[in-house]
């Protein structure tokens, strides 16, 4: 009954309200998973993390993969679903060593870097054309990176240039998925995505791998559970919102990361990360907002997301 009545409430609120309240339950849900990775990370190796963490998901994702299999392993850009699944390898690895080793909220701030690969990536792949405004937007973004990672400084991190590895790579993920779905249906993607990640963390995964304790065993559980939830939350998030509102609203997760790292690990925020943060984030939402006034969706869009 309860839930009848919250859903009732819920179907007659405006399409961009119902959008923002699905966005902050994804960026609750994408914060329950850096979390997870942070406290198994500290026992358990970054590569059987992913491993058991994909065998989650696969078995979630079994039903849509074996509707269709093996006719969605066929595709005409094969060479491209690899490049995708490398990149995205790539990005899983640094990005999660970097949350790993980095408090959660300067992983989470250098991450968003991501908005300003994908501008200079769309250009590079997708040939898109990209104005003076824009990439002064991209260039104060990675000013704020560098406020942040501070090379040649005492503060300074490698774990931070994984970060913005990850960042990268994740942007690279972004423009790829937008050629891919031009040609290729979703269930081939996604099988592809699931099936090519969980083989290439097998190997890794059991040569690194260190029995879980129960503890542990629960949290790789949940976070295969939580990433899922997340991911499904955030695409309906963008179905029902305009996508630059939803997009701008998805730095609520800094907050949550922040309020998460201070509460379990004790860490507060310096003045740089503050700083170095907020210029990211201004300059990631109005490389948004410009993408909006151009009708374009490439930063803006639900995919990729979550790496």
């Amino acid at each position: 009954m309860l839930y009848s009545n919250l859903a009732k409430k819920f179907n007659v609120l405006p399409d961009n309200a119902k959008g923002a309240l699905t966005l902050m339950l994804a960026a609750i849900g994408f914060t329950i998973m850096t979390l997870l990775i942070k406290l198994t990370g500290a026992h358990l190796h970054v590569t059987q993390i992913l491993l058991v963490r994909q065998i989650v998901m696969i078995g979630i994702v079994a039903p849509t993969i074996l509707r269709n299999f093996p006719g969605s392993l066929k595709s005409d850009r094969v060479p491209m679903q690899f490049a995708r699944l490398c990149f995205a390898m790539v990005a899983m690895l640094t990005g999660f060593t970097a949350v790993i080793n980095l408090p959660l909220a300067d992983a989470t701030a250098i991450g968003f870097a991501k908005s300003f690969f994908v501008t200079i990536f769309a250009v590079l792949i997708l040939k898109e054309v990209v104005g003076l405004r824009r990439w002064m937007a991209v260039a104060v973004g990675f000013l704020g990176v560098m406020l942040m990672v501070r090379p040649g400084t005492e503060g300074f991190s490698v774990y931070a240039v994984y970060s913005l590895i990850g960042a990268a790579s994740a942007g690279v993920v972004m423009v790829l998925i937008r050629l891919l779905t031009r040609t290729e249906k979703p269930h081939t993607i996604v099988t592809y995505h699931a099936l090519g990640i969980g083989a290439a963390m097998l190997i890794p995964g059991i040569y690194f791998w260190q029995w879980p304790t129960q503890s542990e065993w629960l949290m790789l559980g949940v976070m295969g559970f939580v990433t899922y939830f997340a991911q499904m939350a955030n695409i309906y998030a963008y179905k029902w919102g305009e996508a630059s509102v939803m997009a701008s609203l998805d730095y609520v997760r800094l907050l949550y990361a922040t309020i998460a790292g201070y509460l379990i690990f004790g860490d507060v925020p310096g003045t740089y990360t503050w700083i170095g943060a907020t210029v990211i984030i201004m300059a990631s939402i109005y490389t948004i907002r410009r993408e909006a006034k151009l009708k374009r969706n490439l930063t803006r869009a639900p995919d990729a997301k979550g790496y």
